[in-house]
């Protein structure tokens, strides 16, 4: 009876305007600032590498000034050892391909979105060794059982800061001394967490941070990078142009040239360096503090509507600011779209691109809405969506 009620609802409730509640797939609402760099980089700049003119030198001097943004951002040494690229899975796709032989043992966790699995299967199909640390039901893993899963051969442990399911933060201090300790590398999928919570290369030793601009770090769409720690060499996924050593037969081997063959997204970047200025003005700490206190008022309350299941690790306050939840066994894409189609409330049902992660929750089938916040929403919007639930809960 449930689909049947939504099917015949009509009117929309809630707030004329859409509601959006999905900023773990994207940050739509960015810093003004940012969207007035990137029409100005549009206007102006050419480019980078490729001209000693002013528009081409513009351009060099934002991306420059972005990679030493970056480095210091993320408490690293050397801003040439920040190579750009359109997002997170490009990033994976370069260190795990290009870290890589037969033979070697990588561990990872069923928390991982498909960014960090797909290219770790293909590379165990060429003979790479993989274990894949399982989950609980609530989402966390064991440190203990990584510990001991280290082999002879292993190489690196990579793995996620935050589940973009769960909200659930992995320990990655904790995680960085155990590879140090066994002389591997560290790799680290910051999608969720940068920009939000704070990450410090050196003190979590970490190898490779993989990162992408347009997420917590309220960038454009098609920015990201990856800081390599200086001695670690990556073998280059693509090669061509790179405006400098245009006679050797190969591509240049040195950071950041090595991984940026081609027309970097220079318009893009300039954003990215207006959203980093952003971030250090406003400071994440603030931006942490009020999405975590939106998550939190919207958790306590819909925890306690009849029927609905949140999946997850709530017990400790440090965590993404993400709710998932299923109504009974209701598909999470008819909830999803009675939420759009009747309040105007927009959320990500279904696998979120991590499907071992659903396997552990029990919800393969089914999959989960996520309500994932901004500093840019208000409390008005959060009370809004408890209310849409507990109506279409009385359904």
């Amino acid at each position: 009876m449930w689909e049947i009620h939504i099917k015949i609802k009509s009117n929309r409730k809630g707030d004329a305007e859409m509601i959006y509640l999905d900023n773990a797939a994207t940050t739509m609402r960015k810093p003004p600032q940012v969207v007035q760099a990137v029409v100005k980089a549009l206007e102006s700049i050419g480019n980078a590498g490729r001209g000693a003119y002013h528009a081409s030198l513009d351009a060099s001097r934002i991306i420059y000034d972005t990679r030493v943004k970056l480095v210091e951002f993320f408490g690293g040494d050397h801003a040439e050892q920040v190579a750009f690229t359109a997002n997170s899975t490009e990033s994976l796709n370069l260190a795990i391909k290009g870290l890589f032989y037969p033979g070697d043992h990588i561990i990872t966790t069923a928390l991982e979105h498909n960014s960090v699995l797909r290219p770790l299967y293909e590379m165990e199909e060429k003979g790479t060794e993989l274990t894949i640390l399982k989950s609980d039901e609530k989402g966390c893993i064991s440190y203990e059982e990584m510990e001991n899963a280290i082999r002879e051969n292993t190489r690196a442990i990579i793995c996620t800061h935050g589940s973009n399911v769960t909200g659930n933060l992995l320990d990655l201090t904790k995680i960085g001394k155990i590879a140090k300790m066994h002389g591997l590398l560290f790799i680290v999928d910051a999608s969720q967490t940068a920009g939000v919570f704070p990450i410090n290369v050196k003190q979590m030793q970490i190898d490779v941070l993989c990162f992408t601009g347009h997420k917590g770090l309220l960038g454009p769409q098609g920015t990201g990078g990856l800081y390599v720690k200086k001695g670690i060499e990556i073998r280059p996924l693509k090669s061509g142009g790179s405006g400098v050593q245009s006679y050797s037969k190969r591509h240049p081997r040195q950071m950041p040239t090595a991984l940026e063959a081609g027309t970097l997204n220079a318009h893009g970047i300039a954003g990215l360096h207006a959203a980093l200025d952003y971030l250090t003005e406003t400071g994440i700490d603030t931006i942490r503090e009020k999405e975590q206190a939106l998550m939190w008022e919207f958790y306590e309350k819909v925890r306690k509507i009849p029927g609905v299941i949140v999946y997850g690790d709530f017990s400790g306050k440090e965590r993404c600011p993400i709710v998932t939840l299923n109504f009974e066994d209701v598909d999470s894409a008819e909830l999803s779209d009675a939420l759009f189609t009747e309040y105007g409330i927009s959320t990500r049902p279904g696998v979120h691109c991590a499907p071992l992660m659903h396997e552990a929750l029990g919800t393969v089938e089914q999959g989960a809405v996520r309500f994932s916040f901004s500093h840019y929403n208000t409390e008005k919007e959060i009370l809004t969506a408890v209310e849409a639930l507990k109506e279409l809960a009385e359904l």
